[in-house]
């Protein structure tokens, strides 16, 4: 008896065997109707819909897959899901699995390597196709040990540094030495660095590229400082505008190269509200060029990503990798591009 002393069973979801009842056909038919309608004449299809319908019968997909020993699912672990860079990756992943009939999961480490590895482990638990993922650590064990046991795996927007995996990333050092060479030309000669943390690999390289430009440029070493930030946020963006409104006008930056448009546009609201003049007397550069970048309150400049072509791109490879034999992995790097807006031109 239930818990509730009713003496009714409790409700259970309708069968293939409740639909093939119901329309009076064979278990057979039912499952022809399910994967090869091609096959079923049109008024027995129309009626064991109807049955299905009126039972409220809905696929078992997991049983399915387990049959067939592949998922329709892939899944996508993405770094950050508030950052909007990542929400049009994930926009080009979901319109490639879409053209191919998948599904995709999307998971957020929030930049935590124990939560990425507790995903990582689920996702392959639940036998999805094929992983793609913004590891914080692009070089990490973790994620071949996941493609040796045969769960494909792809990383997306960083570059490996071996073969073992395919990877679609961007040249972030480039995009570091064009905001750098854009502000040099403008004029400047200190600009500041903002961003953080520095175990993240894109920090790493665009800081490199900025001062690759820098030594390029001639200029003296200590005339192009850092503002280091604890995350890639607009609220790390404001608090690294009161670090450089507290510094001597003499010293003063008078530009900002940002790791991300996020901190540039909390750099940006905290410039306007402390009364500073952008660009005239802080020039901003960003780094992605999301949708928010041409829509600030001031243009913000910007190096750009192909952010959806890097998650097409990924998914493509992905693909690749579970219907190819003899697949060979591909490591892609995009160039970043600056697009240059009133934030450094006025």
């Amino acid at each position: 008896m239930p818990p509730d002393g009713t003496g009714t069973s409790p409700l259970r979801a309708p069968g293939v065997k409740d639909v093939a009842s119901a329309a009076g056909v064979s278990l057979g038919t039912v499952s022809n109707v399910l994967n090869r309608p091609d096959r079923v004449s049109a008024g027995t299809r129309s009626r064991v819909e109807q049955a299905m319908a009126d039972l409220g019968f809905v696929r078992n997909e997991s049983a399915r897959q387990l049959r067939a020993g592949r998922s329709r699912v892939l899944a996508y672990v993405v770094l950050d899901a508030g950052n909007p860079f990542f929400t049009d990756v994930a926009g080009g992943i979901e319109g490639a699995a879409e053209a191919a009939g998948l599904a995709v999961f999307l998971c957020n480490s929030d930049q935590r390597a124990a939560r990425e590895r507790d995903y990582l482990d689920h996702l392959e638990q639940q036998r999805v196709q094929g992983i793609l993922v913004t590891p914080v650590d692009p070089d990490s064990p973790v994620l071949t040990e996941v493609a040796s046991r045969g769960t494909p795996v792809v990383v997306v927007d960083r570059v490996r540094h071996d073969d073992r995996l395919c990877s679609v990333g961007v040249d972030d050092r480039h995009g570091g030495r064009v905001a750098i060479e854009h502000l040099v030309d403008l004029g400047h000669q200190r600009v500041a660095f903002v961003g953080g943390p520095r175990d993240l690999g894109q920090v790493r390289d665009r800081l490199a590229g900025a001062r690759e430009a820098w030594a390029a440029a001639g200029l003296p070493e200590a005339d192009l400082t850092t503002v280091g930030t604890s995350a890639l946020t607009v609220a790390e963006g404001r608090a690294a505008g009161d670090r450089l409104a507290g510094v001597p006008r003499s010293r003063r930056p008078t530009a900002a190269f940002c790791a991300n448009d996020l901190l540039a546009l909390g750099l940006l609201q905290q410039a306007i509200a402390g009364g500073h003049r952008v660009p005239e007397e802080l020039a901003i550069v960003g780094y992605d060029d999301i949708e928010f970048a041409a829509a600030a309150a001031v243009p913000l400049t910007s190096v750009r990503q192909p952010r959806r072509e890097l998650g097409r791109t990924a998914t493509d490879l992905l693909l690749a990798e579970t219907t190819e034999t003899d697949h060979v992995h591909r490591q892609v790097l995009f160039t970043p591009e600056l697009v240059a807006r009133t934030s450094t031109l006025g």
